[in-house]
């Protein structure tokens, strides 16, 4: 017989499966391959009900120095500022930043207001000659690399 698990559990369990793949990430001491970071982000926001976007910021070797969530949105979009970004980047010391955010519904699919991001935030960041790596696309079901489709 299937018991029904709480929304708090299921909260629980979520944040837990997301400190696991953090010290997973952790352990092997940077992000190496893309499907490493999509794994993780895919835990991190995946099953957030509005739009989180945010970045992993990294060293000169791709260590991990924070994750940091950014901006908060509704369920279909939500505002970026290249600016703020950047100022924590620098704050922090990091040379390369892997982007992400999710999207509520489910489609892994880019859009093309992910992709104008995308170029803006490459943009401000290249001025301060800090890397944008990747932009992730995650949900529950997965992640799409807008790298992996020359997009970055």
């Amino acid at each position: 017989m299937r018991t029904k698990t709480s929304k708090t559990e299921e909260d629980q369990i979520l944040a837990a499966a997301e400190a696991i793949h953090l010290r997973r990430l952790k352990r092997l001491g940077k992000v190496a391959e893309p499907s490493e970071a999509g794994h993780y982000l895919r835990a991190h926001c995946g099953h957030h009900a509005r739009e989180v976007f945010g970045c992993l910021f990294l060293d000169n070797r791709h260590k991990i120095l924070a994750v940091d969530d950014l901006f908060y949105g509704t369920i279909d979009g939500t505002e970026v500022h290249p600016r703020e970004v950047v100022r924590r980047a620098l704050l922090i010391n990091a040379s390369a930043i892997v982007a992400f955010h999710n999207h509520p519904s489910g489609n892994l699919e880019p859009s093309a207001a992910d992709r104008a991001v995308t170029a803006r935030l490459k943009q401000a960041l290249a001025l301060v000659e800090i890397r944008l790596l990747d932009h992730f696309v995650v949900s529950s079901e997965g992640f799409t690399s807008l790298a992996a489709r020359g997009w970055v």
